[in-house]
């Protein structure tokens, strides 16, 4: 399985992050999965590297080639692609995902995450994605998200293009308890 993960390059949050990517790093490696993530060396990207690398793990990670320019790059990393701009990043973290990880990030994270979102909701992905809400970080998102919904600016059935856990070790489980979205989607991506 293929699992693309966003998250931050923050060395300055909470250590509960990053051991929370460290953490997920090692668990997605000893279920043998595939890391795909940003590439990055510092911060959530880092610790997630190193926590799957440590483990054996194969990570794969997608680098704009400004940010080699100025040495962010895991050096760990034997799968880096360079690509030419953060558009074509999205693009390359994206493809073949078998599954969407969002740990607590910015706003490169919030991007990611929402590119991700508004894809599954247009059908043009139909893999699950998780937010890994650690200490409830993604708890004012979701109650956003929800007053979309009561607002009308997304369709009730919507609430099903994600769904959080908490725990690290809920992850894999989420994964493979996701409804497989449908196709058909783009049918009711419009608010009706």
């Amino acid at each position: 399985m293929r699992v693309c993960v966003y998250c931050a390059s923050s060395q300055a949050c909470a250590p509960v992050h990053h051991q929370a990517a460290r953490e997920l790093g090692r668990t997605l490696a000893m279920a043998g999965c595939t890391t795909v993530y940003g590439g990055g060396a510092s911060g959530l990207m880092g610790a997630l590297a190193d926590g799957a690398l440590a483990a054996g793990g194969k990570v794969v990670g997608v680098i704009p080639r400004f940010m080699v320019e100025v040495e962010w790059q895991h050096p760990g990393v034997g799968d880096m692609q360079v690509v030419e701009d953060m558009r074509e990043r999205k693009l390359r973290l994206l493809a073949g995902a078998d599954a969407v990880v969002a740990l607590p990030g910015g706003t490169g994270t919030l991007e990611e995450l929402f590119e991700a979102i508004t894809l599954k909701r247009l059908a043009l992905y139909l893999n699950p994605i998780v937010l890994l809400s650690v200490e409830g970080f993604y708890a004012p998102l979701e109650r956003f998200l929800e007053s979309l919904v009561e607002q009308r600016f997304i369709n009730p059935e919507h609430r099903g293009l994600w769904s959080s856990v908490e725990r690290v070790e809920d992850v894999l489980p989420a994964i493979r308890d996701a409804p497989r979205w449908s196709p058909d989607a783009r049918d009711y991506a419009a608010v009706r």
